[in-house]
């Protein structure tokens, strides 16, 4: 049986974020290869989080810069440890390279967060996003060498994938692609959806500390919904987010139909109440789990090239409609929502992309598969990966000095 440990940077919520939701797929698989799980994070507790206990997951809140995490590692002594991003594994990689050498280290990336902080810096600076754009950013350095120094990254998007192997020429050995985990759409789960009749208004939904969630936003208040409300007077915007702040509900405002909704308690329930999705994303990474959520509920969406990247073949139709431009984007939405026959087939188009795109059990058993090989072949597979190995060295020299200087400080 394997001992797996999870380093979260936070714990889990599936029903606040994209996130949470991809760590638990990543925790169900591994359950069900029967994996004795640890979960453990430095990050404080939240009344949103799921009860892993439930799951017979054992729990551990550790800490930073301290050398009880060296002890919680040598008691345990797991075969596998999964980082989850790539600052967890800065923090905790060398400590677990340093006690537990031979266990097999995967680096949950999430999405690549080089690549969002990248595309939301040069949009600030009202700039056209280049890929050479990355190659600068300090946060682009760290994040690959932490891909270079774990067994198995685990990449979600296939635009990252390519990114990762022909610009920054990393080996594929390294890497595995792993987009959302989901549960084909039958005809037994469309019986469930609501009919383009009993549908009604607009819906965007999202975690409102994620930057991309909140530009859209702002953007749907300031620039797109007043041109959508102008052609639709009847028509809402139900906005739904965990974790609203002030401002964002200062933006709440009947009178022009925009409505700050909060956490919903059940996400697919509201989802599929609307008629149709907005998410006018203009920076971010990875797949979007608001629009996979939409699809999953039968419900089309209108969105940006950054929002279907990851989600979609170039032979696919999107499941509604694709605009960067705000007017093409508003006009876009009206036609989806009053015209029933493109209703249908955008939702036609959203089961073909769930259930050719996001195979669970296909992933799923690659993904143990390669978990397998590389365990079996470690020795091998490291010596494959000299730049890891480089890269690790001097990690657990300038990294492990700097911690042990903080813990000292710290005593």
């Amino acid at each position: 049986m394997n001992q797996l440990l999870i380093i979260g940077f936070v714990w889990p919520e599936p029903n606040s974020s994209a996130a949470g939701s991809r760590m638990m797929q990543l925790i169900q698989l591994f359950l069900s290869q029967n994996w004795k799980i640890t979960f453990a994070s430095p990050a404080a507790e939240t009344e949103h989080m799921a009860n892993l206990k439930d799951h017979n997951i054992t729990t551990a809140t550790i800490e930073i810069n301290h050398p009880s995490f060296d002890d919680f590692l040598k008691q345990l002594q797991p075969n596998i440890v999964i980082y989850d991003r790539f600052m967890i594994e800065e923090q905790f990689g060398w400590r677990v390279a340093k006690h537990c050498p031979d266990a097999l280290r995967i680096l949950n990336t999430e999405d690549l967060h080089s690549l969002r902080k990248t595309r939301q810096e040069v949009f600030k600076n009202k700039k056209t996003f280049e890929i050479n754009d990355v190659f600068a950013q300090d946060i682009t350095k760290r994040e690959i060498a932490s891909i270079y120094r774990s067994d198995i990254s685990l990449i979600i998007s296939d635009y990252e994938m390519k990114l990762l192997t022909e610009t920054f020429k990393i080996k594929e050995s390294l890497l595995f692609y792993l987009p959302f985990l989901l549960h084909p759409i039958t005809s037994e789960t469309k019986k469930d959806w609501p009919n383009y009749e009993d549908r009604k208004h607009f819906i965007t939904i999202g975690n409102f500390r994620h930057e991309p969630n909140w530009n859209s936003v702002i953007y749907l208040k300031e620039t797109i919904w007043p041109l959508i409300k102008k052609e639709l007077p009847e028509s809402e915007l139900h906005i739904y987010g965990s974790y609203p702040s002030a401002k964002v509900t200062q933006l709440n405002n009947p009178k022009e139909g925009f409505y700050i909704k909060g956490r919903a308690t059940n996400a697919q329930e509201v989802v599929k109440q609307a008629r149709v999705c907005l998410a006018p994303l203009r920076f971010g990474a990875g797949i979007k789990g608001k629009l996979a959520e939409a699809m999953l509920c039968g419900t089309p969406s209108v969105t940006t090239t950054i929002g279907t990247e990851g989600m979609l073949d170039e032979e696919s139709d999107w499941s509604g409609f694709v605009a960067d431009d705000p007017l093409h984007f508003a006009k876009a939405a009206v036609r989806l929502y009053s015209n029933k026959n493109i209703w249908q087939q955008s939702q036609q188009n959203g089961i073909e992309i769930i259930n050719t795109r996001f195979q669970k059990e296909k992933f799923s058993n690659r993904l143990i598969r390669q978990i397998e090989t590389v365990q079996n072949n470690i020795e091998e597979h490291r010596t494959n990966n000299f730049i890891g190995t480089m890269l690790q060295y001097h990690t657990m020299r300038s990294t492990e000095f700097m911690s042990r200087w903080i813990e000292e400080k710290n005593r």
